[in-house]
């Protein structure tokens, strides 16, 4: 272990910098949920108290992804994630709290890949998310409501996004044009033949614009944005060794949320087929198939960058390729994240992440 990993575990005191940990699923995600609550069926969203933090659960995150175009039509991706991951339940308003939070951001280019990661300790005030009025930060990146005081409008229905990087920097502006969509059974979303679950929504219908900062001059960009919010406490089994997520804009309005989870044999799939009105169609376990096509090297892994997705029973047959097969997230626990474009039954822009290709 070096140095930096080392000093990491000391600062989490956490069982996810053990080798057992590393082998229970991706990032340790796989491990006892003892002591923590878990996800039930039939537990509708509270809103705006579920956009805030769930210490009593184990892992929790804020999650943005957007495809965005300069006005020349060159592509760009934006990511914004908060996880926080709790050592025990609960949370206090010191350093003694059992609360750990991380952030992760990128910008992808056709060409590069920016990174920057932050790590803090609740009870500090350095990272945290409030439900009301919402705001989500750790140090000086953030995610909050532009909503005035007293508006009937969801929380994150207009949000401010904003991080920087040692070379970049990016402040979009995200304004919702369709509702929030819960996954799942009401947002009972099964991971696992086992029955491992979390809960988890999604706003997948923000309008972005705003400015990136990069190494050689800024970029006004527009495009379209996407936000998951998930929490759980044991969200894979402990074969599960990591996940292929697809979130899907297609051309006529409608979205597509879809993920497999590996394992020894053929892997769990699931799926949301979103209309352009916002109405959700779970579709069973199985009716999604994600299929490998190209594997590239990247950053010394094998990582396959090119998917086909078929979905029988709508028709649906598509084919995705990145926009730079080296989006690669060189972070405490590394995975590939980037922006994507699709063709076949349909045609549209997304992204794609992948875990446990380490």
């Amino acid at each position: 272990m070096s140095v930096k990993s080392l000093l990491l575990c000391l600062l989490l005191s956490s069982a996810v910098c053990t080798a057992d940990a590393q082998a229970q699923g991706f990032a340790g995600l796989g491990t006892s949920a003892d002591g923590f609550a878990i996800p039930q069926r039939g537990v509708p969203f509270r809103f705006p108290a579920d956009h805030g933090p769930h210490p009593d659960y184990r892992i929790e995150w804020w999650y943005l992804t957007a495809d965005l175009k300069g006005a020349d039509g060159k592509a760009y991706g934006v990511q914004w994630t908060l996880f926080r991951s709790a050592l025990a339940p609960g949370a206090k308003a010191d350093w003694s709290s059992p609360q750990i939070w991380m952030g992760n951001a990128a910008i992808t280019t056709p060409t590069a890949h920016y990174v920057s990661e932050r790590l803090s300790r609740d009870g500090a005030g350095a990272a945290g998310v409030d439900a009301t009025p919402f705001a989500a930060w750790i140090d000086d990146w953030q995610m909050k409501s532009l909503l005035k005081a007293g508006s009937a409008a969801d929380a994150l229905s207009l949000i401010d996004l904003r991080a920087t990087g040692s070379n970049f920097r990016y402040d979009l502006r995200l304004s919702a044009r369709g509702p929030i969509v819960a996954h799942g059974e009401g947002g009972y979303s099964v991971k696992s033949a086992g029955g491992q679950a979390s809960n988890y929504y999604s706003q997948p219908f923000y309008a972005a614009e705003g400015v990136l900062k990069l190494p050689d001059g800024e970029v006004a960009v527009t495009g379209e944005a996407w936000l998951d919010r998930e929490w759980s406490s044991q969200p894979l089994s402990a074969d599960q060794t990591g996940w292929d997520w697809f979130s899907l804009h297609l051309e006529n309005g409608e979205k597509l949320m879809g993920f497999r989870l590996r394992d020894s044999g053929a892997g769990f799939t699931s799926a949301t087929w979103i209309a352009a009105d916002g109405t959700p169609t779970p579709l069973p376990a199985g009716a999604l198939t994600i299929t490998p096509l190209k594997t590239t090297d990247v950053a010394g892994h094998k990582v396959p960058t090119e998917w086909r997705l078929d979905i029988p029973t709508r028709h649906f047959s598509v084919t995705t390729t990145p926009l730079n097969t080296q989006a690669w997230m060189a972070t405490r626990f590394p995975y590939w994240e980037g922006p994507i474009s699709f063709e076949g039954s349909q045609k549209g822009r997304g992204y794609l992440e992948m875990t446990g290709y380490n």
